[in-house]
């Protein structure tokens, strides 16, 4: 690496460990906005926000006029590289931050922001192994993230996609992950899976992701997985894995809390 390389660099790692203001440039809504717990996509612009590396996330802190603070980790939703970056929130019913990022935030408004970070969970383009995406609710983000860019990079590892959802409404991304699927020049498969009320088209009963379902997922013994959701199914899913063989070094996990 040249000496400008590793300037510029180290002023990308400053940059993301920063805090500095980015604008909400537009927002819409993933889910029916009138049910509670409804998700809603940002769109922000903050110098270097941008990521290519599917799979990082971002910190965001708010400041109440008494000078009470909140922050948050928030997965990307894309991985383009630039100025802009994209998070989806959803909202939680004893939330702290996330009712004012889905319901109250505006477009044109500021608020404050660090990274992008991370580099453990992530899918780099390059690799060519086949990748089984495992999410659980809102965890489907950084998963959406690596599909998009899966794509847009044109490349030939086959993914599958596990998506684990309450209902048919609770689904994020719904269309574009139909249309992914449907591309065929495009190796991605997505099975959903609705654990209290299914579609009536449907031939699944409601009911957890079970562990014959993600084995029958697994390709080869080559396969990768990329876990993300609330903590209890990242466990369960992970350590069915492990049980049935599966190396834990070919298994990536993230959590959401509360």
């Amino acid at each position: 690496m040249s000496s400008e390389q590793s300037a510029a660099t180290a002023d990308q790692h400053r940059a993301a460990n920063s805090w500095r203001v980015a604008e909400v440039i537009a927002a819409h809504f993933e889910t029916d906005a009138s049910h509670e717990g409804a998700a809603r996509t940002l769109r922000l612009r903050a110098p270097g926000l941008g990521s290519e590396l599917a799979g990082q996330h971002i910190d965001i802190r708010l400041t109440a006029p008494d000078g009470y603070t909140a922050q948050r980790s928030y997965s990307l939703a894309l991985a383009e590289g630039g100025d802009e970056a994209e998070i989806t929130v959803e909202e939680l019913a004893d939330g702290e931050v996330s009712p004012y990022l889905v319901r109250g935030i505006a477009v044109g408004e500021q608020l404050e922001v660090r990274g992008p970070v991370g580099g453990w969970f992530v899918w780099h383009e390059e690799d060519d192994w086949p990748v089984v995406l495992i999410a659980g609710g809102s965890g489907v983000v950084p998963l959406m993230a690596m599909a998009r860019r899966h794509r847009a990079v044109g490349s030939a590892a086959r993914f599958i996609m596990l998506y684990s959802v309450r209902s048919p409404d609770r689904v994020i991304y719904g269309d574009e992950l139909h249309e992914l699927a449907s591309d065929r020049a495009a190796p991605f498969d997505l099975m959903l899976f609705y654990t209290r009320e299914a579609p009536p088209e449907s031939t699944r009963p409601p009911g957890r992701l079970t562990r014959d379902e993600v084995a029958t997922a697994a390709m080869d013994e080559d396969v990768r997985f990329f876990i993300c959701g609330p903590t209890a199914f990242v466990e369960t899913v992970a350590n069915r894995l492990i049980d049935d063989g599966f190396d834990p070094d070919r298994i990536k996990t993230e959590r959401f809390g509360g």
